[in-house]
């Protein structure tokens, strides 16, 4: 069992590089798929849920190499043939082979996904957008099969019920290769879907529109092999900015998109937080007394759900009362007993987080929930008195590159540990 112990109450400072965007690189990996030559990815992220893909990628006979950051991937060698479902099972973001899969042989079948349980996230709005562009859907036992009736998706104008990124990257995915033309209405407008539609584009699709809720794809017979710059992540980007402030003492965060982050250091600057914002860098000041905020998530441009948690450890160091309203994810509540068995004065209350501060924390032995409240609890070891132990930490894992090293850099009691 892996575990991470924390000495906290530890100031912290020097800089810190952010790398590259876990919710781009894990669409951008079943995306490569589609090419007929090698794709190379630059700035993938060293995180368990790309080996899980790429573990994924091997089984169905597509030859990838690593070396550090860099990712190459000879599709050429893809087999159409069941995925595994136990690696489908590890990771949400497996879904994205359903829309590849289909788009390059017009079947795929797969097992239902897996990942954080954050409550109910239902791969309904996919697959309705793959029925509209004519696919078929059978179930049997723990795989899904989607079938093509004539071979190949046609286009179609699909309007999304609620703004999904999932559901959005997916049917880009099936239409980019489809018959005609595609319009997804209601589309997200996240940043990482703009990089995917980077990487197609410059592989030879078609695609309008990204960024914006109205994304159009003209289909493409072929698409050729290219190389693309992962985007810098902007969770991981707002997780340390969150943790400079907390315990820093002057921290540098590089490789930083500030228009990614708007929402959030507007939030920070409403709390009070100090720091310089540069072309691509944050610099986080040591800390005064910071004021008490309540935050609402929301589809991007707004704030992010993924932020939501690792700024909850900050929002405890402020002085006053608040609420945290996750409006995306009615569970991503798991970090608040853990907070609260290390001292916070903080409960759920109805669909609202409800805090008070500011009051110490006190090491405690805690256990991660989901990826995100695992970052949260690594920011409250630090700032806590005392030993913290995480448990669960392979949540931690999936998500965060190099966490351990990038944090003892500068100057943290942190050590990953395995127990029998």
């Amino acid at each position: 069992m892996k575990k991470i112990k924390i000495t906290g109450n530890r100031p912290l400072k020097g800089e810190i590089t952010i790398s590259g965007a876990k919710n781009s690189v894990v669409a951008l990996i079943p995306a490569a798929v589609l090419a007929d030559d090698l794709v190379i990815l630059d700035g993938v992220p060293q995180i368990s849920d790309v080996d899980s893909l790429i573990d994924i990628l091997e089984v169905m006979g597509v030859t990838v190499e690593r070396d550090g950051e860099t990712l190459t991937i000879d599709p050429r060698g893809l087999k159409n043939m069941p995925m595994p479902y136990g690696k489908i099972n590890s990771l949400r973001a497996s879904y994205y082979f359903y829309g590849s899969l289909l788009g390059r042989f017009g079947i795929a079948t797969v097992g239902l996904p897996g990942g954080c349980d954050l409550g109910p996230r239902p791969i309904d709005l996919h697959l309705k957008a793959f029925e509209a562009m004519g696919a078929t859907i059978s179930y049997e036992g723990e795989n899904m099969t989607l079938k093509a009736v004539d071979g190949q998706m046609h286009g179609a104008t699909i309007f999304m019920d609620t703004v999904s990124v999932g559901a959005t990257i997916n049917t880009i995915l099936a239409a980019v290769k489809a018959k005609g033309r595609t319009v997804i209405e209601n589309a997200a407008r996240e940043p990482e879907i703009i990089d995917v539609v980077t990487l197609l584009n410059n592989m030879g699709a078609h695609i309008r529109g990204a960024g914006t809720d109205v994304i159009t794809i003209e289909g493409v017979e072929r698409l050729s092999g290219t190389r693309h710059q992962v985007i810098p992540d902007r969770i991981e980007a707002g997780t340390y900015i969150a943790l400079a402030a907390a315990v820093g003492q002057g921290i540098k965060i590089n490789n930083v998109l500030y228009e990614h982050l708007e929402s959030f250091i507007a939030k920070l600057e409403e709390m009070g937080v100090r720091m310089t914002v540069s072309e691509d860098s944050v610099f986080v000041e040591p800390q005064g007394s910071l004021r008490s905020v309540s935050v609402k998530t929301a589809p991007y441009p707004g704030f992010a759900t993924d932020l939501q948690q690792p700024l909850t450890a900050l929002l405890l160091k402020a002085t006053g009362q608040g609420t945290v309203h996750d409006t995306i994810y009615e569970k991503r509540v798991g970090h608040v007993p853990e907070l609260a068995r290390m001292g916070a004065d903080i409960s759920v209350k109805g669909d609202r987080i409800a805090y008070r501060g500011a009051n110490p924390l006190e090491g405690a032995q805690v256990k991660a929930t989901d990826l995100r409240a695992g970052a949260t609890l690594v920011i409250a070891g630090l700032m806590a008195d005392g030993q913290t132990t995480i448990t669960n930490v392979e949540f931690i894992l999936r998500g965060y590159s190099n966490i351990i090293a990038k944090l003892q850099a500068l100057g943290a009691e942190i050590e990953l540990v395995e127990e029998a």
